[in-house]
């Protein structure tokens, strides 16, 4: 890379808790960074599931070098031991951050394309001397773009929430019945959100934590009216159950995973839920009563229900990369030397091992997907992990290749994970914050207490 190329920022795309980090990691090694975020503020979606707690504690989901940045300000930390909603950690943290960066967070910069300047994907002479060129559109439609000496691409896969349909694909009448389904964990203290679910039967479909989240919440509505079969849920599930159906239970070393586990088992367990196994959706059809029935590729019809729950996972925007030589996973959409470690069929979040810059690292030389992005299709990530990967990339932009080398993350044994979460903030005089290493303690989860460590 020629000197006036290295004179340039590093684009940094979304302002999210990971592209947040790799700024203040960036100015940490006195690299200049510019955030280009699509949302009017800061972590835009992380406010879209503001009423989900997550299962990761204060302590770690900061980033070291985002704390020192925030220190002169006059910020106060949380207390580490207790456990954000995502409307807390924007508020009390990501928003605070955005702000200590100033006009190196630009905002309503929705990104298009992302290239090397005068050089299509197909040409390789002298590529690796010419800047990056990332096109991007302002609050008011026009057309933009700025050159970059690197990319690091943190916008996330929020965007693109996996279909009910069990191909991959939107199910036949899936689109048409879109005022009647949702991808999101619906936030029932919000009042017109409830009276949508009240006394409603819905569908849930996935197996991971959202769809255990939506369960519970969903049990407790049907609890809070007193009447067990006029709010329903029916749960759908791709494969059979298990003994993995529920997670680990008390005995997960994710304590609040396994808590959310037990909750949608004790909700199928208490009539609040029935459970359809084996079910892959094939076509979404109206009822004469405007209600839909969902069809199984094996012809199986369902009872009608008032709602959908989609929680099928999300997916990586690639689009707008299509023109950089990206070494990608054919399975996971996740760089070739970091699926094996995230290949759901063979890790949990408490075993991928911290990574860093060689593994992110594409034969386009100086341009990473970080946070969920890298992860692609995989359904977990842990926010500590998010953290180590800027690390590593900021050292090797940097020109300390050691440092970049070198892992300065260590997990706990039994693993720590950022995500979605159910239980309550600790009892007034508990200490243990029911962190993946504390003393066995006492999750709550809606109403029920459910032991976990």
């Amino acid at each position: 890379m020629n000197a006036s190329t290295q004179d340039l920022p590093v684009v940094v795309i979304g302002a999210g808790p990971i592209g947040l980090a790799a700024a203040a990691r960036l100015i940490e090694r006195d690299v200049e960074p510019l955030v280009l975020e699509a949302g009017p503020a800061a972590a835009s979606a992380v406010r879209e599931w503001a009423h989900v707690r997550l299962f990761s504690p204060w302590s770690e989901v900061v980033d070291p070098a985002a704390e020192k940045l925030l220190a002169p300000t006059g910020w106060t930390e949380p207390d580490g031991a207790s456990y954000p909603s995502g409307g807390d950690w924007v508020e009390q943290y990501l928003q605070p951050l955005a702000d200590a960066l100033g006009a190196r967070v630009r905002y309503h910069a929705t990104v298009t394309g992302v290239s090397r300047a005068d050089r299509d994907r197909i040409v390789d002479a002298d590529r690796e001397d010419q800047p990056f060129v990332v096109h991007f559109t302002g609050a008011d439609g026009s057309e933009q773009r700025v050159h970059a000496r690197a990319v690091i691409d943190a916008s996330g896969t929020w965007t693109i929430p996996g279909p009910a349909g069990g191909s991959g694909l939107p199910a036949l009448g899936e689109k048409a019945a879109a005022d009647r389904i949702t991808y999101r964990i619906p936030d029932l203290k919000d009042p017109a959100v409830r009276a949508r679910y009240a006394g409603k039967r819905t569908a849930v479909i996935g197996s991971g934590a959202s769809a255990f989240t939506a369960l519970a919440h969903l049990a407790d509505l049907a609890k809070s009216g007193g009447d067990a079969t006029a709010t329903h849920a029916t749960w759908i599930l791709r494969r059979g159950i298990s003994g993995s159906t529920f997670g680990g239970g008390a005995a997960d070393e994710l304590p609040a995973r396994g808590a959310l586990g037990l909750a949608a088992k004790a909700a199928v367990d208490e009539g609040y839920a029935d459970a359809v196994t084996g079910f892959r959706t094939d076509a979404v059809e109206k009822a004469a009563d405007g209600r839909l029935v969902l069809v199984g590729e094996d012809g199986r019809r369902l009872d009608p229900v008032d709602e959908v729950i989609v929680l099928t996972g999300l997916r990586p925007d690639l689009s707008f990369m299509s023109e950089l030589r990206l070494a990608l996973d054919a399975r996971l959409q996740a760089p070739v030397e970091l699926a094996p470690l995230i290949d759901p069929n063979q890790h949990s979040c408490g075993t991928v091992y911290p990574h860093g810059e060689r593994e992110l690292s594409h034969p386009e030389q100086d341009v990473y997907l970080v946070g969920m992005k890298s992860y692609g299709r995989a359904p977990t990530f842990l926010a500590m992990t998010g953290y180590e990967q800027v690390r590593s990339i900021a050292a090797h932009l940097a020109g300390d290749h050691e440092a970049a080398e070198r892992v300065e993350l260590t997990l706990p044994e039994t693993g720590v994970c950022g995500g979605a979460g159910l239980f309550d903030q600790p009892a007034a005089g508990d200490t243990t914050g029911g962190g993946c290493c504390a003393a066995p303690t006492t999750l709550t989860i809606g109403a029920r207490p459910v032991s976990g460590c």
